[in-house]
Protein backbone atom coordinates (compact mmCIF):
# COMPACT_ATOMS: atom_id res chain seq x y z
CA UNK A 1 0.00 0.00 0.00
CA UNK A 2 1.40 3.53 -0.91
CA UNK A 3 1.91 6.19 1.59
CA UNK A 4 0.91 8.68 -1.29
CA UNK A 5 2.33 11.44 -2.56
CA UNK A 6 3.63 14.78 -0.85
CA UNK A 7 0.95 17.68 -1.39
CA UNK A 8 2.11 21.07 -0.15
CA UNK A 9 -0.96 23.65 1.09
CA UNK A 10 -0.93 27.04 2.75
CA UNK A 11 -3.01 27.06 6.00
CA UNK A 12 -3.00 31.11 7.30
CA UNK A 13 0.34 31.93 5.88
CA UNK A 14 2.18 28.79 6.65
CA UNK A 15 3.05 26.17 3.90
CA UNK A 16 2.49 22.20 4.83
CA UNK A 17 3.98 19.32 2.93
CA UNK A 18 0.86 17.03 3.29
CA UNK A 19 1.46 13.25 2.44
CA UNK A 20 -2.19 11.60 1.14
CA UNK A 21 -3.39 8.94 -1.49
CA UNK A 22 -6.11 11.58 -1.68
CA UNK A 23 -7.04 13.08 -4.78
CA UNK A 24 -4.06 16.09 -4.64
CA UNK A 25 -7.11 18.67 -5.83
CA UNK A 26 -9.37 17.41 -2.81
CA UNK A 27 -6.62 18.26 -0.22
CA UNK A 28 -5.93 21.67 -1.71
CA UNK A 29 -9.94 22.07 -1.26
CA UNK A 30 -9.51 20.57 2.57
CA UNK A 31 -6.85 22.73 3.09
CA UNK A 32 -8.56 25.87 1.22
CA UNK A 33 -11.78 25.27 3.75
CA UNK A 34 -9.72 25.54 6.89
CA UNK A 35 -7.46 27.99 5.73
CA UNK A 36 -11.16 30.04 5.07
CA UNK A 37 -12.67 28.69 8.63
CA UNK A 38 -9.15 30.37 10.13
CA UNK A 39 -9.47 33.50 8.25
CA UNK A 40 -12.60 34.34 9.90
CA UNK A 41 -11.47 33.27 13.23
CA UNK A 42 -8.31 36.01 13.10
CA UNK A 43 -11.10 38.90 11.44
CA UNK A 44 -13.19 38.28 14.51
CA UNK A 45 -10.45 38.01 17.19
CA UNK A 46 -7.70 40.02 15.85
CA UNK A 47 -4.50 39.28 17.90
CA UNK A 48 -5.43 36.03 18.70
CA UNK A 49 -2.53 33.61 18.43
CA UNK A 50 -2.08 31.01 15.65
CA UNK A 51 -2.77 27.76 18.22
CA UNK A 52 -5.78 30.05 19.48
CA UNK A 53 -6.84 30.77 15.73
CA UNK A 54 -6.26 26.75 14.66
CA UNK A 55 -8.20 25.61 17.87
CA UNK A 56 -11.20 27.82 17.34
CA UNK A 57 -11.32 27.34 13.75
CA UNK A 58 -11.53 23.22 14.56
CA UNK A 59 -13.96 23.96 17.04
CA UNK A 60 -16.73 25.63 14.28
CA UNK A 61 -15.54 22.69 11.99
CA UNK A 62 -16.87 20.07 14.44
CA UNK A 63 -19.55 22.15 15.07
CA UNK A 64 -20.32 22.44 11.25
CA UNK A 65 -19.54 18.72 11.38
CA UNK A 66 -21.76 17.49 14.42
CA UNK A 67 -24.75 19.60 13.44
CA UNK A 68 -24.35 17.85 9.53
CA UNK A 69 -24.56 14.57 11.00
CA UNK A 70 -27.56 15.23 13.21
CA UNK A 71 -29.20 16.85 10.04
CA UNK A 72 -28.72 13.30 7.85
CA UNK A 73 -29.87 11.36 11.20
CA UNK A 74 -32.75 13.40 11.21
CA UNK A 75 -33.60 12.95 7.10
CA UNK A 76 -32.79 8.93 7.39
CA UNK A 77 -35.17 8.53 9.92
CA UNK A 78 -37.62 10.37 8.48
CA UNK A 79 -37.14 8.44 5.34
CA UNK A 80 -37.05 5.51 7.23
CA UNK A 81 -40.54 5.74 8.33
CA UNK A 82 -41.77 6.97 4.90
CA UNK A 83 -40.65 3.77 3.87
CA UNK A 84 -42.01 1.77 6.23
CA UNK A 85 -45.99 3.56 5.41
CA UNK A 86 -45.19 2.69 2.04
CA UNK A 87 -44.77 -0.58 3.28
CA UNK A 88 -47.40 -1.33 5.35
CA UNK A 89 -49.94 0.69 1.90
CA UNK A 90 -48.36 -1.79 -0.30
CA UNK A 91 -49.20 -4.52 1.94
CA UNK A 92 -52.55 -3.85 2.30
CA UNK A 93 -52.99 -3.05 -1.10
CA UNK A 94 -52.09 -6.61 -2.55
CA UNK A 95 -54.01 -7.86 0.69
CA UNK A 96 -56.79 -6.24 -0.56
CA UNK A 97 -56.67 -8.06 -4.23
Amino acid sequence: MSDGRVITVEIHGQRYPIRSSLDPDYVLRIAAYVDQKIGVVAASTPGSDSLRMAVLAALNIADELFRMRDANRAKESRIAERASELEELVDRVLMAS
